[in-house]
């Protein structure tokens, strides 16, 4: 009975010595719920992140949470315009890194397996499940309100084991918020009739805008309920709305409104409220982190005489710093107000 109950013994022991180098070398785990609530299974820590589709939208998300540095691919085809050039100042090294997803701006499946990312970012949700299907770990990320970016931000902090991050993000967004509402709140003025708009398609393109012209004091002329991201609309319909303010996306866009005859009868282009939207890490009209930040220029743009005491500029820097990590220059804070990098300048860091 003894030598059998030592043979039990010896057979455990070496069982254990065996399993223990492998149980300690087994990467640690953590299953994510993503914004869909689909579980994703991530390594700890996570440390190489790819974005695929709305490339620049997502890599504000990572910057928010100060992880620039994780992503391993780089801008697709349509992001290399130099409108998107402080995404090299953010993240110097996607510069020199491909991009993982074809020309129609589908993930490469090849490429990514091949990349092996600790987690892949999207906001293409039947995307996510392709991905997820191949052995991907594919997170999908979607917002069109306020709370949803923040969700986004919270959920980024969960991946990186960042959850101070988020919450540093989280409440310097509600403090600008707050700071705009109480000011239009105590003085309740008038709301100017806003366009944020492509001249060229007659298009308004992110239901987010609606939420953020109202937030800066504006009434958006787009905002009839809908519920489509997108919406179009006619010329005779642009006229008759006839817009206080008109927003676009470049100076370009700006400097056609002035040019082209259609549309010199509008009230904005006559008393030249025209305004190119700023532009770093993205458009701050579109989906982007940089969102708190598109509500108080806006609103320093609708209500020049309730904001005049707030530094635009140093409000701007500040939260580059103490949000995405970066300190940017007085030039530098300059040009995104102004609309961003103009043609082919190179704003690499």
């Amino acid at each position: 009975m003894k030598n059998v109950l030592m043979g039990s013994f010896r057979f455990v022991y070496l069982s254990l010595l065996l399993w223990a180098p492998a149980a300690l070398s087994a990467p640690a785990q953590r299953v994510l719920l993503d914004m869909a609530s689909a579980p994703v299974t991530v390594p700890q820590p996570v440390e190489r992140v790819v974005t695929v589709g709305a490339v620049p939208v997502l890599n504000s998300l990572i910057f928010a949470v100060g992880e620039g540095r994780s992503i391993a691919n780089g801008l697709p085809a349509f992001a290399k315009h130099s409108r998107w050039g402080y995404q090299t100042v953010f993240a110097p090294q996607i510069a020199k890194l491909p991009s993982l997803q074809n020309p129609d701006n589908t993930p490469d499946l090849e490429a990514l397996l091949q990349t092996a990312p600790d987690a892949v970012l999207t906001m293409d949700r039947a995307g996510a499940e392709r991905m997820r299907r191949a052995g991907l770990p594919a997170l999908y990320l979607a917002w069109t309100r306020p709370e949803q970016v923040k969700a986004a931000v919270r959920l980024l902090g969960q991946l990186y084991a960042r959850p101070d991050a988020a919450d540093r993000y989280v409440e310097r967004f509600d403090h600008i918020l707050a700071t705009v509402a109480a000011r239009l709140q105590r003085s309740k003025p008038v709301r100017p009739r806003v366009l944020y708009f492509n001249p060229a398609t007659l298009t308004q393109p992110h239901l987010v805008v609606e939420w953020w012209i109202r937030a800066a004091g504006g009434e958006s002329v787009t905002d009839d309920g809908r519920s489509i991201e997108a919406r179009s609309f006619t010329m005779e319909q642009l006229l008759a709305w006839d817009p206080d303010f008109l927003i676009v996306v470049s100076r370009e866009d700006a400097e056609m409104l002035v040019r082209e005859p259609r549309f010199a009868g509008l009230s904005a282009v006559r008393n030249r409220h025209l305004l190119v939207a700023p532009c770093a890490a993205h458009t701050w009209a579109n989906r982007t982190a940089e969102q708190p930040l598109t509500v108080l220029w806006a609103a320093s743009q609708f209500h020049p005489s309730l904001f005049d005491d707030i530094d635009l500029a140093a409000e701007t820097a500040r939260f580059y710093r103490d949000i995405f990590g970066v300190e940017l220059s007085p030039e530098q804070i300059g040009e995104i107000l102004a609309g961003g990098p103009a043609a082919n300048s190179v704003r690499h860091k």
